[in-house]
């Protein structure tokens, strides 16, 4: 049954049709230059809860505040899971907000999936991902949350588009057709930080872009997660069975990848540092941009896989190529060092193996 107090059915059109426009007109600051990519406020209290703060970068942000700097004083984190509250009923939503009145935000929490998931579902990662994002930015409004960061995906730019990508590109074309409803979703998040900034005083609500984003605590579900820790999880059954490792696909399409772990560090930097509403893709480089082939063969490598590869061309490529600039990024942070892919690969096998019966697959 869907939720009954959430956005009208107009609204939600009305939305759709802002997205195929060229969006223009977002606030810009001054960049900060010496960046400090854990920094807080040293005199006002932040109280900072994280939705979807069980999932892939929840866990990764947990490390970070708790096992590398620690958390400072005057902080307080809150890492909500599915069953603090249904952030697709907008009841329950409030409530858990009021209860915790959180002065900053990271949203988290999103119906997700890999490319096939996303074929199968688009009108619902549609569906439940606008509500999800209409009843937790009003939310984080309603208790006067001085600043949310919502995360973003870089499925969102135009199918059709110039390479690489930036962050003035998002409402450029329509995206991919396999996962249009989940990145439409996505882009909306992007319309309602600017409308909120616009009419709501000033409100400063932001996003950031990821690439494809792996580590510890991701979801291994071959079927309906993403592409590499489906790898992850086809090589280990293989090396247990004696079986080739079948890669869906070509092995043509190339992807960046971000480290869980780098993503938090940079998401504690977006918090309290950067001081604009337009997003910002947080990636490593072009030059780090990988075909699927490759990064297949560096899981062989890492998992010491013996077997027989091969690739069935019969299943989808999805979209060829999403090369994204971190130019933006660099301008702030130009000296923030992303963990080599092979190094969190082989930190995230371990972490698979070592966690196998525990692991979401």
């Amino acid at each position: 049954m869907l939720p009954i107090d959430i956005i009208s059915c107009k609204m939600v059109l009305q939305l759709f049709l802002i997205c195929t426009f060229n969006f223009s007109g977002l606030l810009l600051l001054p960049m900060n230059t010496e960046p400090d990519y854990s920094a807080s406020p040293k005199s006002t209290p932040m109280r900072v809860l994280v939705t979807g703060g069980t999932g892939l970068v929840g866990r990764a942000i947990q490390h970070v505040v708790r096992e590398e700097r620690g958390i400072r004083e005057g902080e307080e984190w809150i890492f909500l899971s599915s069953t603090d509250a249904n952030l697709m009923d907008a009841g329950e939503t409030r409530e858990v907000f009021q209860k915790h009145q959180p002065t900053h935000v990271i949203h988290l929490a999103a119906m997700v999936g890999g490319l096939f998931k996303n074929m199968r579902a688009n009108l619902d990662f549609w569906r439940n991902n606008i509500y999800i994002n209409d009843n937790v930015l009003q939310a984080a409004h309603e208790v006067d949350a001085v600043q949310v960061v919502s995360c973003l995906s870089t499925c969102i730019f135009p199918d059709k588009t110039t390479y690489p990508i930036d962050e003035t590109m998002i409402h450029n074309g329509p995206p991919h057709k396999s996962n249009f409803g989940y990145s439409y979703a996505k882009r909306m998040l992007n319309v309602y930080n600017s409308a909120y900034h616009d009419q709501e005083r000033g409100r400063f609500y932001t996003a950031v872009i990821p690439t494809n984003v792996f580590g510890p605590h991701d979801n291994f579900n071959i079927k309906d997660g993403h592409v590499l820790p489906g790898l992850i999880h086809k090589a280990y059954i293989a090396q247990k069975e004696g079986s080739p490792l079948v890669v869906w696909g070509s092995g043509t399409p190339r992807r960046q990848f971000i480290y869980s772990l780098d993503l938090a560090r940079l998401f504690l930097w977006v918090l309290t540092e950067y001081k604009e509403v337009e997003p910002i893709i947080l990636s490593v480089g072009e030059e780090e941009e990988v075909s699927i082939k490759e990064a297949a063969e560096a899981v062989v490598e890492v998992m010491r896989f013996k077997g027989q590869v091969t690739y069935d061309t019969a299943k989808a490529d999805g979209q060829f190529k999403k090369t994204a600039s971190n130019a933006k990024l660099r301008q702030y942070c130009p000296n923030f060092t992303f963990t080599p892919f092979k190094q969190a690969l082989k930190e995230t096998c371990d972490w698979f193996v070592a966690n196998y019966d525990s692991a979401r697959k």
